[in-house]
């Protein structure tokens, strides 16, 4: 099979799937940075950048992993088999959570009353703040964190997975990723 494949197959995904992985995992690397980042150099230019590009990132990645699950709705038969119902376990965990944390960081922003244009895309108009939607706001502010870190967890718990496969020399498993 070719390399340059656009769809998956059982034995590989295809150029597409495997761009829209590393290309998500590289965006969600930004964000973690990001993140950090403004953890521990708060308020410094560093900080002011990399913070700064948080919201309209997020919504590319919201943007992404919708692409994400339609294409692999439309490849669903034709991808290559779980290799174990852990695997298919944790796919639906990262799955769900990267759907959910730009949701919820959707709706806190839109409960703020205040205007969205993440890239310059007018996304929401904003309203009167002093209108605010609180239980928005406060969805985004218990849970959009909490559900990043553990987006993080379950990242990292991903890369040890397919490492693990590698070093006991199921080198499968990355292959049909690469």
């Amino acid at each position: 099979m070719s390399s340059t494949q656009l769809c998956d197959s059982p034995e590989r995904y295809g150029l597409v799937s495997r761009l829209l992985h590393w290309g998500m995992a590289a965006v969600l690397l930004w964000q973690f940075t990001s993140v950090v980042i403004h953890v521990l150099f708060e308020k410094t230019a560093i900080d002011k950048f990399f913070w700064g590009t948080h919201k309209s990132v997020g919504a590319l990645l919201m943007l992404l992993i919708l692409l994400r699950v339609l294409w692999a709705l439309a490849n669903l038969r034709k991808r290559p088999p779980a290799v174990s119902s852990w695997s298919i376990t944790g796919h639906i965990v990262l799955y769900i959570l990267m759907f959910a944390i730009p949701l919820i960081a959707l709706i806190r922003q839109y409960g703020s009353g205040k205007a969205f244009s993440p890239f310059g895309v007018s996304l929401m108009q904003g309203f009167d703040e002093s209108n605010k939607i609180e239980w928005m706001i406060d969805l985004g502010s218990n849970f959009h964190g909490l559900l990043g870190w553990t987006l993080l967890v379950a990242a990292l718990g991903h890369i040890a997975a397919v490492l693990w496969h590698y070093l006991r020399g199921d080198r499968y498993v990355l292959e049909r990723m690469k």
